[in-house]
């Protein structure tokens, strides 16, 4: 197997906020609707100031979560050219308590019309030879629909110019996104740069910029599916700076324009996304203004995907305790690729919806590396892997799924003499086909993983062909909730209501009943919100208040917490007694769990006449919100 040896650096660039902007224009005269028709488009001031000794009225600053919040400050004795300010920041150690890394974004509250420029520039200096990660613009803690990268500029003591160009000044009448940055440490080690005299001008010689797809290369797909959606990858733009060297920075797909030769089999949006529509073939092309981009995409349709009729389970451990490489529920941290399309490989790839959902599907699979090396990633902190999966092959022994992480070590480089990696081997029971299976292994099963802070590929295999993935995560456990559970949003009267402070709960319940147990049962509250905890469980009783008639509802819900649990059951009983049990899975890591268990999981109980739940399992338990819910 074959690992890629492209540059790489150590940035985390994660959790950003989601900030929607809605614009609402109304008038009501004499009762009347008012036609806003013939209004202008709001313009924006042409302002390319950034930081010139301070910073602009309009401008934010944000840090990137998992960062060290307090790297950014402004500096008033070392500046460019005895300006009276810059901009310091000072890169943590490895493994620093302050934060991974340093990084963070400057947006604009309301925006700036910036194509009368063609180029970011700065002045940047740092306390010894280093390689910033990256620095860009165009992300605005929203959608960072035009944004630039330029990855690994190397600095040093003295002061430099960097120009960052513009990719298409046009497309940016009202960008937000005005600068933004993040690096990590050198050797473990941290240090000090500057950065002064942001702003955005016009650079007289600044050549033409000439935008690629597929990193400039002519990609085939020969057994894309009808149905799927693809995302076109390696956006970038080569331009001329003035002084002779030829500058890439990577840029996002919206940049660019998109044709397909035939619009019958498929379509391309302007974000670089290619809809699969019918069998047959089209060639992919793009250009960057006026110029034709240079790499294309050949593909050949076949027939439908056999794919999930389901979405994946919606993660639930808390954002601050996560680094996500794919997911809905989390921001995720920049990946360089989902296909490296190593040698012998065989892998096929393509991006899909599930109910909404965004789903990774790879077919034709032998195995397909999956690279972050240009934005490694420090694991260290983390106790967990997640990573949900779907297959329709079959799944009997000794079919299986392989996940291996690898690590390039501490001086972060490929094949530099410390690289490791460890692969764990999934099988039936816990494969099975046509369902999705949600795996959470221990890093510490990594054995061969002895280091984690420059975590760069992640490489599946097996014998199964097809395999779809989603929520792929690291994340940490935390002994005990931070808080409450999520709250219920069943309406009332499809509720019967055990324990929850949402609903009004069966009279006369009794939460402890006396059945033996060494079970130390409690009533936390967390952020105000009443919790059951079980201490040192071995089992444990409810006795409801009354016999209740369950027959018409469909569910037993609860949401329950474990960060020490390895065992854990429950039982629905009736009189007999008769009670049959559901198996849990835990740990639930650092987040609640919910769950909705059919009540048809629990026969022969007898559904009209349920008097009892029962709890078996160890270590400390947390439960809120048990009901049944129709």
């Amino acid at each position: 197997m074959k690992y890629s040896t492209k540059h790489m650096n150590i940035s985390l660039i994660r959790h950003f906020l989601n900030i929607s902007i809605i614009v609402i224009i109304s008038s009501l005269l004499a009762c009347n609707e008012r036609s806003i028709d013939g209004l202008s488009a709001p313009t924006f001031p042409e302002n390319g100031k950034v930081f010139m000794d301070d910073f602009t009225g309009d401008l934010i600053y944000a840090a990137f979560g998992g960062s060290d919040v307090k790297a950014f400050q402004v500096d008033y004795e070392t500046t460019y050219n005895n300006s009276r300010a810059s901009m310091k920041y000072e890169v943590p150690d490895a493994n620093s308590p302050k934060g991974a890394y340093a990084g963070g974004a400057y947006f604009s509250r309301t925006g700036r019309d910036l194509s009368g420029f063609n180029a970011l520039t700065f002045y940047i200096k740092a306390t010894q030879s280093a390689t910033i990660d990256v620095l860009g613009f165009g992300n605005d803690f929203g959608l960072s629909t035009y944004q630039v990268a330029m990855n690994g500029l190397s600095v040093n003591t003295n002061w430099k110019k960097v120009i960052i160009p513009i990719p298409d000044p046009q497309k940016l009448s009202g960008e937000k996104g005005l600068f933004y940055y993040s690096t990590g440490p050198i050797n473990e080690k941290g240090y000090t740069f500057w950065i002064d005299e942001v702003q955005f001008e016009y650079v007289p010689d600044l050549g033409i910029c000439t935008g690629s797809i597929y990193n400039g290369e002519d990609k085939k797909i020969p057994s894309a599916e009808k149905g799927s959606t693809i995302r076109i990858e390696g956006t970038q733009a080569i331009v001329n700076l003035p002084n002779g060297v030829n500058q890439t920075i990577a840029i996002s797909p919206a940049y660019l324009e998109y044709k397909s030769s035939n619009t019958t089999i498929a379509t391309v949006s302007n974000q670089g996304i290619i809809q699969v529509l019918d069998s047959g073939n089209s060639i992919i092309t793009a250009k960057l203004g006026d110029t034709k981009a240079k790499g294309s995409l050949e593909l050949s349709a076949k027939g439908t995907a056999q794919i999930p009729t389901n979405q994946a389970p919606v993660p639930t451990v808390e954002a601050g305790n996560v680094i996500s490489l794919y997911s809905n529920a989390y921001t995720n941290v920049p990946i360089d690729t989902w296909n490296t399309r190593w040698q012998y490989s065989t892998t096929d790839n393509s991006f899909i919806k599930i109910n909404n959902d965004d789903v990774i599907r790879y077919y034709n699979l032998n195995f397909v590396g999956i690279e972050f090396s240009a934005n490694q990633i420090n694991a260290t902190a983390m106790t967990h892997f997640h990573i949900d999966v779907w297959t329709p092959d079959p799944t009997t022994n000794p079919n299986n799924i392989k996940v291996m992480l690898v690590d390039f070590g501490a001086n972060a480089v490929y094949g530099g003499g410390d690289d490791v990696s460890h692969e764990i081997t999934i099988t039936a029971p816990t494969l099975k086909s046509n369902q999705w299976i949600s795996l959470d292994i221990p890093l510490s099963s990594f054995t061969g993983l002895t280091t984690k802070a420059h975590l760069s590929q992640l490489v599946l295999s097996g014998t199964v062909s097809n395999l779809f993935i989603d929520n792929v995560y690291m994340y940490k456990t935390v002994s005990t909730p931070t808080v409450p559970a999520p709250i219920p949003a069943y309406p009332a009267g499809d509720v019967i209501s055990i324990f929850s402070d949402s609903y009004t709960n069966i009279n006369g319940t009794n939460l402890s009943p006396s059945w033996g147990q060494t079970t130390v049962v409690s009533q936390p509250k967390i952020n105000g919100n009443s919790t059951l905890l079980y201490t040192g469980l071995n089992y444990q009783g409810i006795q409801f208040g009354s016999n209740q008639n369950v027959s018409s509802y469909g569910y037993l819900h609860l949401d329950y917490f474990s960060s020490n649990s390895n065992s854990l059951e429950v039982f629905l009983i009736s009189p007999g007694p008769i009670e049959t049990a559901f198996t849990l899975a835990v740990p639930t890591g650092s987040g609640w769990k919910s769950i909705d268990i059919p009540l048809t999981a629990f026969t022969p109980v007898a559904l009209n006449n349920v008097f009892q739940l029962k709890f078996v399992g160890n270590g400390n338990i947390y439960l809120d919100n048990i009901l049944f819910r129709k």
